[in-house]
């Protein structure tokens, strides 16, 4: 294959990549993708936020995926023994979008890069980046190997890494820095949902919460498949003795709510085991090139920010290098690090404060306050950017604040 010039290089054609791919063709410039898999592949983040419903519809990409049917998700249900936490989306502090999907991901994925292909976006699938040299003044020569093993190099003025778990510039860059969130594992599989309920129980994304470190998510599709997943201390899942799926047969049995549903259905694929997924970078853009979603920041898969971080952060860098192509003044500190910044903090609290069980106590302490759960559900909704939402601002302290006073409040009424 041909050396090639574009203005520029997206590395990845997952949800970032596309969302990316198809602003910056829109305003004109020449682009390419490069995709190291085959599409359609298997990928785990299959539960949407609202708040990524808005990068879609702005790129045009919204309808091709409602034309896929996929299944709707208006909110989350958390469970803890007997007790319910409802989140209705229709029903938070930030005006936006009240739904959004759940989706196999291989689908998803597909229907994205075939829509930009079809508005004329060059895509090369089984085409691996191998290495990278970027100069000072940012514009960069990256080598590419092809399906045949022949390498070709690709010209840009920029680059987005839009790669996802495969981290390629952070990996070539050495941009890569460990999490400060702890160290926690998942294990997860799909299964044909032939126990399903009928109606919105049979469709109602839940998490079952097992203990404070423990939690077991349940995704249906509208394909009658459902995706299971455990996540809890890494030590905790190595503890589960024998090959993946004999560990997550015997974990099912941790589930009160779930067990009747799923035991003894034939898993669709050996359950995956990922551990210690945290990621973080030292820097979220360089001279050049700019990070998008997981490339950057990878968090807890507790409350489904991935796809979000990964449409927002690449529909930001996209205006972003259009206004430089074009001669204007871009200040990426402010504009896209320190943005971006910003709302993974917030969703790192959330996280954080979770695992301490202080954001547990919020959500199934009785009676709710429906204007804090308001404030919380638009976090959960993905507007963490929304600077009138206490949620938001106060993030660093307003959780475990409320969490030190349900406390207090409940201590005090067991003394009386």
């Amino acid at each position: 294959m041909s050396d090639i010039q574009v203005d520029v290089l997206i590395i990845g054609a997952g949800p970032s990549g596309c969302v990316a791919a198809s602003y910056l063709n829109s305003q004109g410039l020449k682009i390419k993708v490069v995709e190291k898999s085959v599409f359609p592949r298997f990928v785990i983040g299959e539960s949407l936020l609202p708040r990524c419903m808005d990068h879609f519809e702005e790129v045009g990409l919204l309808d091709c995926l409602k034309a896929a049917n996929f299944e709707l998700k208006p909110g989350a249900r958390f469970l803890r023994g007997d007790v319910v936490c409802n989140f209705d989306f229709s029903d938070k502090h930030t005006k936006g979008w009240d739904w959004t999907w759940q989706v196999p991901r291989a689908d998803f994925d597909h229907i994205l890069a075939k829509e930009i292909i079809k508005k004329g976006v060059d895509v090369s699938f089984n085409h691996e980046v191998v290495d990278v040299n970027i100069a000072e003044d940012g514009s960069s020569k990256t080598t590419i190997k092809d399906e045949n093993g022949n390498t070709y190099s690709i010209y840009a003025k920029y680059i987005i890494d839009s790669s996802g778990y495969g981290r390629v510039l952070p990996r070539l860059l050495d941009l890569d820095k460990p999490s400060a969130l702890p160290d926690h594992s998942s294990l997860f599989t799909h299964v044909k949902d032939v126990n399903r309920a009928q109606g919105e129980e049979g469709t109602m994304i839940t998490f079952d919460v097992l203990d404070k470190d423990t939690w077991f998510w349940v995704i249906p599709f509208s394909n009658g498949n459902t995706s299971l997943g455990f996540v809890g201390k890494t030590e905790y899942l190595d503890s589960f003795k024998g090959s993946t799926t004999e560990r997550m047969q015997e974990m099912l049995k941790l589930s009160d709510y779930y067990y009747d549903r799923f035991k003894g259905i034939e898993f669709l694929f050996d359950p995956i085991n990922i551990k210690n997924y945290s990621k973080s970078v030292k820097q979220l853009y360089g001279k050049g090139f700019a990070l998008t979603g997981n490339s950057a920041e990878f968090l807890d898969p507790v409350f489904s920010s991935g796809v979000t971080f990964a449409t927002e952060s690449a529909l930001l860098s996209a205006k972003l290098i259009t206004k430089e192509l074009q001669g204007e003044k871009v200040d990426w500190e402010t504009d896209y690090s320190d943005y971006i910044k910003s709302g993974v903090a917030v969703f790192a609290t959330y996280v954080k404060e979770w695992y301490t069980g202080n954001l547990q106590t919020l959500f199934f302490h009785r009676p709710e306050n429906p204007e804090v759960k308001r404030q919380i559900c638009a976090v959960l909704a993905g507007y963490v950017w929304d600077e009138t939402n206490p949620f938001v601002t106060k993030h660093d302290r307003i959780v475990k604040t409320l969490a030190h006073l349900i406390d207090m409040e409940n201590e005090k009424s067991e003394t009386n």
